[in-house]
């Protein structure tokens, strides 16, 4: 094997390896260790007054909506990389396999070079004014032809390898370029979540437990207040629709999932995010659909509030920024936020962007 060639097969396979470590979970996102005298008690925070309560819940609504933003990023950078790994894989693959056909061509080469070397070199003409036998001469004029058009192809498919993998090497090379600045961005994106995460941990640790229960109270109440807003204007009374079958299949995988835990980045099996619940709800049914809330808004068929039917992913806030999957009634299934479990609730309990429908 030449040393190039030894040279582009140790640089694939190193993709190869390079890959496989990045598309492991976790691998380019282990946890920072924390900072010294991070396990000392820290002071505690100010109690929040009773009357602030009320401000508390929009700000920890606004925290959470921020981490859901930052949580559809990671999730989106997510899924590039996995298809940029994928990617670089096969043209590793690929390039792997156009040394080995050069290799062989090569070795073609080298052999018609020394048939060649040991008939003495002669062009025709002299060999036909030299030989004892013109007519033999004569004979062989068409296999020398035919040597000579052989030779010429097997250069030419030489060349063309060449430039193929020339190719390979430089379409590698971009997509290595992507990859990365998609773990750069999945690791800023993780970053935002747990800040906005631990944020929301802290004021909520600021709280008493009486406090923390009247939050718990204000929280069902803005949500009912949304819901009763939602169901005055008769929207339920134009609500009709039928699930397919296939909705029927996305309604039973995502009701069976009421009480796992929201996880960000989960899609299961045992926690999830809200778009990680209406991902898989539809890949169950067999039909899959866009990771994220905002690419299922962007790519997935809009659908009029009233013509909805259960299996129909509400989309909620202008940002796109979360998703549940309709089950009827004026109900949604849904992967709330940190902290909480998978559950049912109004689907006239946050602000609607619109519906979308998957099968469409």
């Amino acid at each position: 094997m030449g040393t190039g060639k030894r040279g582009l097969l140790a640089a694939a396979l190193t993709v190869v390896c390079a890959v496989t470590v990045l598309a492991a979970p976790g691998a380019a996102f282990a946890a920072p260790a924390p900072p010294p005298g991070a396990g000392a008690p820290g002071p505690s925070p100010t109690p929040v007054p009773d009357k602030d309560l009320e401000q508390v819940r929009q700000k920890l609504d606004t925290l959470y909506h921020d981490a859901a933003v930052a949580t559809d990023a990671y999730n989106a950078a997510e899924e590039k990389a996995k298809k940029q790994s994928a990617e670089i894989v096969a043209l590793a693959e690929k390039i792997v396999a156009g040394q080995q056909k050069l290799a062989k061509l090569k070795d073609q080469a080298g052999a018609a070079a020394r048939e060649q070397y040991r008939g003495g070199g002669l062009p025709p003409t002299a060999q036909f004014l030299l030989s004892d036998d013109p007519g033999q001469v004569l004979d062989g004029a068409g296999l020398v032809l035919q040597g000579q058009q052989a030779a010429n192809h097997l250069i030419g498919e030489l060349s063309d390898t060449q430039r193929q993998l020339q190719d390979y090497a430089n379409d590698a090379a971009a997509q290595w370029k992507k990859l990365d600045a998609d773990r750069r961005a999945k690791a800023d994106a993780k970053k935002k979540i747990q800040q906005q995460i631990d944020a929301a941990k802290k004021l909520e640790s600021s709280l008493e437990k009486k406090q923390k229960e009247r939050l718990a109270q204000l929280e069902q109440q803005a949500a009912l207040k949304a819901q009763t807003a939602w169901l005055d204007t008769g929207i339920l009374k134009k609500i009709h629709g039928k699930a397919s079958a296939e909705g029927e299949k996305a309604v039973a995988f995502a009701t069976a999932q009421i009480g796992k835990p929201y996880v960000w980045g989960a899609a299961g099996p045992d926690s999830f995010d809200c778009s990680g619940l209406t991902s898989q709800a539809w890949a169950a049914a067999g039909r899959p659909i866009p990771r994220t809330s905002q690419e299922q808004w962007k790519q997935l068929k809009h659908i009029a509030v009233k013509d909805m039917r259960p299996g129909d992913l509400v989309i909620y806030f202008d940002d796109a920024s979360h998703v549940a999957l309709y089950i009827g009634d004026g109900t949604i299934v849904q992967a709330p936020r940190p902290g909480r479990t998978v559950t049912v609730a109004g689907a006239g309990s946050m602000p609607i962007l619109g519906v979308v429908r998957p099968d469409a």
